[in-house]
């Protein structure tokens, strides 16, 4: 695993300390922040001069992010945004040649431990799962999660890093997990740009950890600018922290400590942290820190200068209330150092600044290099043996030509030799032939690897356990069925937790936690309010921590509301992190046939495509949702699960191992066998197929009706298109809009399991309507696929490929 220098900056308490010491503290301090101000200089330099693609840079935060290193201890957490590249030098969680090897996009992830180049700079990690899937030792180390590019998507996941704490330090049947907290006594670490404060999920965010009273540290680093829009258009009254004062905690209510100051004062800077974090750390009360009186020097990116939108006035200010200038003021007025000390300091961190920047540059151009050199000498050799020497010569003399060129030259320049060479044969072509493919596996575990976790510990590996029933087994309400699985598992794994709107009290609007909140507690299942985003989040965050979050949204129309959180930021995590990062929150919802445009939701092709990174889970009965949830628990990958609104009534048989009967992800299931045709749906939709199986069966067809039980993955042993090689004829029934998920199915089973070359008719989908489904009986039977719909459809297909057996019906 990747290692990090540690340079974390001293805490002090001046009145424990002799002025040496403190002056030893101060001065290192400010060589931190001098040298991550010339890492952000030469990083802009670098992409203005071509040999970076973007740079964001942390300019102007330097002394406030020095100030809060010294409050962050081994345990706790960051969930910033990409301005914190102080803090995360002074703390050790990073370097600079990290911090170059990611501006260079290195895709080794020892030298980008972060990302391995998949993120752009500035945007920060630790790693905290080990290759066997294994969790490091959190309560040793300081921890960072890994940083999205939305400048508040972050804050959902922060809420859910510092409830964790919570339940470690409540929940004493938790006190075994020591690699995850000691005690709950770890904060949670926030920033945030003062726009970025307008958006949605802060505020949804603030509320709840004023609820809910966590160990939240929020910092605000507030310049009075987000890009070119000015705090006057962005914020009530310009004050972030003024129109929040209501949350502040008083006469013994739940709410934040507030505090508020300016970003360039070192020494009280340093002192609001220690309060702050004292606060939160030991009575486990949110804080809020406003950064105010910040700068940018560099402007909001390499995009764009600052000078278009700023005022001379402006800017004159800015210049005269640099964090580091004032810092460097305060420094000689104290006596702390000299004006030659401080130009001697600087001196030394500038060439310090410069060679780690060279050294992380030339780490990654002397190995494309010398990948380059001999291919070009591989495209030559291979010339001299074949009539279009000149035209391989002139792609070999281009590759070498090639300016700052990367692996994607080379791997273009070897393509082009294939093409222009496609009627030889020979030794040296397939040489190259063999180079291609393996560049392209190279590339594809460097850029298209760890969607998933991919370890030991995926749910993919969950031995399977056959469901089984007793002689006598009752027949129960499906949700009784859930139920009794939820109890077992909570029974079994103390580290399971669940919460959402309604969760608790009344057991869910469905009655699948009915009396778990009174058998289990409700520090374990809880009640949350109308907040989407941050119940996912807050699922996020305790999944990070080593906990087992069902985080439910209440109806699957509201996903869309978490949405950011789910895609943003869960869905790439492990990717982003090149799976360094895994949290393995399973989002539980209901949806489907029930009636209205809000309470009928089947949008499985939004959730297919912004969901990857989950499996998607679609059971068409709670016993099939309960095996998916027993897999789903004893694995380490996100999932979601959406329950048949319409089955939590109907009769289902309780399993004698309701808790522990496993059904594999991407196990499709023939539902009736059948030579005529092959029909694939899933969920409710599934009991109409079965029920116009059954009709159909009296026309003299036979249906093969298949179950694929999960979306992605689906059906990973080819069930589909081995059914296709006996029917010829597919049908794909979904509640979806048409071309949502009905034709992703089509593309797994014809393109990807290779169906087309079995089909002698045309493949075909029956879906619901575009709009979404009005209100009320009628209005189901005329917008969603029907019991008659699918008779007309299955027949229709018959009728085409036979009309003389089977006659149009009209």
């Amino acid at each position: 695993m990747p290692e990090t220098t540690m340079r974390a900056t001293s805490k002090f308490d001046t009145a424990e300390l002799s002025f040496d010491d403190f002056k030893k503290i101060v001065i290192d301090d400010y060589r931190i922040g001098y040298e991550s101000r010339q890492a952000s200089i030469i990083g802009r330099k670098e992409v203005l001069t071509g040999k970076a693609k973007f740079g964001i840079f942390g300019d102007g935060k330097e002394v406030a992010q020095l100030a809060m290193a010294k409050a962050f201890r081994a345990g706790d957490w960051r969930a910033g945004y990409y301005r914190d590249q102080t803090f995360m030098f002074a703390t050790g969680m990073s370097n600079l040649k990290e911090f170059f090897a990611q501006l260079y996009a290195n895709p080794d992830v020892e030298k980008d431990p972060s990302s391995a180049g998949r993120q752009m700079n500035c945007h920060y990690a630790t790693r905290f799962v080990n290759a066997d899937g294994s969790w490091v030792n959190q309560a040793e180390t300081m921890n960072c999660s890994s940083d999205i590019s939305t400048t508040g998507g972050h804050m959902p996941r922060l809420l859910g890093l510092a409830y964790a704490s919570k339940l470690y330090r409540q929940n004493k049947e938790l006190e075994y997990l020591k690699q995850f907290s000691v005690n709950g006594n770890e904060v949670a670490f926030g920033s945030i740009g003062n726009g970025a404060t307008s958006e949605g999920l802060f505020f949804e965010v603030f509320n709840a950890a004023g609820v809910l009273q966590v160990p939240m540290a929020i910092s605000i680093w507030d310049d009075a600018y987000a890009i070119s829009v000015p705090a006057k258009l962005q914020t009530t009254k310009e004050d972030i922290s003024e129109i929040l004062k209501g949350f502040q905690r008083e006469n013994g209510s739940n709410g934040f400590e507030i505090f508020k100051v300016k970003g360039w004062d070192y020494i009280a800077l340093c002192e609001t942290y220690a309060k702050a974090i004292a606060v939160c750390r030991e009575e486990h009360v949110p804080v809020l820190i406003h950064v105010i009186e910040m700068t940018q020097p560099q402007g909001h990116s390499t995009s764009g200068s600052h000078e278009r939108y700023k005022s001379k006035d402006r800017l004159t200010w800015e210049d005269e209330h640099d964090c580091l200038l004032k810092m460097r003021q305060w420094m000689i007025s104290s006596a702390i150092a000299t004006e030659e000390e401080l130009t001697e300091l600087e001196n030394e961190a500038r060439k310090y600044v410069r060679d780690c920047q060279r050294e992380a540059a030339a780490e990654l151009v002397t190995i494309v290099n010398a990948e380059l050199e001999e291919t070009a000498t591989m495209i030559e050799q291979f010339a001299e043996t074949v009539s279009v020497k000149d035209k391989l010569i002139e792609i070999a003399t281009e590759l070498r030509k090639s300016y700052d060129a990367g692996r994607k030259e080379i791997v273009s320049a070897v393509r082009k030799t294939l093409w222009a060479t496609v009627k030889e044969d020979s030794t040296e072509r397939q040489m190259l032939a063999n180079l291609l493919k393996v560049e392209k596996d190279k590339a594809n575990v460097r850029y298209n690897s760890k969607l998933f976790s991919d370890t030991p510990q995926s749910p993919l590996y969950v031995p399977v356990v056959p469901v089984s029933y007793s002689d006598d087994a009752r027949s129960i309400n499906g949700s009784e069925v859930l139920n009794a699985c939820f109890d077992a598992n909570f029974a079994r794994d103390k580290t399971i937790v669940a919460f959402g709107e309604d969760l608790g009290a009344i057991g869910d609007v469905n009655q699948g936690f009915a009396g778990l909140q009174a058998k289990y507690g409700d520090i374990r299942i809880t009640d949350s309010g109308i907040r989407e985003s941050a119940i996912i989040g807050q699922g996020m965050g305790l999944a990070m921590r080593g906990l087992r979050p069902i985080a439910e949204i209440q109806y699957l129309d509201y996903l869309i509301y978490a949405m950011t959180v789910i895609s943003d930021d869960i869905g790439s995590l492990s990717y982003r992190t090149f799976g360094g990062q895994k949290a393995p929150v399973i989002i539980r919802t209901r949806g489907h046939r029930l009636e209205g445009i809000w309470h009928s939701g089947s949008p499985l092709g939004m959730i297919l495509g912004s969901m990857r990174g989950f499996h998607i889970c679609v059971p068409r009965n709670m016993t099939q949702a309960a095996g998916l949830y027993n897999t789903l628990l004893r694995g380490d990958e996100p999932a979601l699960v959406i329950e048949s609104l319409n089955g939590y009534r109907l009769k289902e048989k309780l399993p004698s191992n309701v808790g522990e009967f496993t059904i594999p992800l991407g196990k499709a299931e023939i539902m009736t066998e059948g030579s005529d045709i092959t029909v694939v749906s899933y969920g409710s939709t599934l009991r109409i197929v079965l029920e116009a199986a059954e009709e159909l069966k009296n026309m003299g067809i036979n249906v093969e009706v298949i179950d694929p039980q999960t979306l992605y993955p689906f059906d990973k042993e080819h069930v589909c298109s081995t059914s296709l090689k006996k029917t010829n004829k597919l049908l794909v029934i979904d509640e979806d809009v048409p071309g949502g998920a009905s034709a992703y199915i089509i593309q797994q089973i014809l393109e990807e399991q290779k169906g087309y070359y079995s089909l002698d008719a045309q493949p075909r989908t029956l879906t619901a309507k575009e709009h979404r489904p009005p209100y009320g009986s009628d209005g189901d039977y005329f917008s969603k696929p029907s019991f008659d719909d699918v008779v007309e459809a299955v027949y229709a297909i018959m009728s085409e490929a036979n009309p003389a057996k089977f006659p149009a019906i009209y």
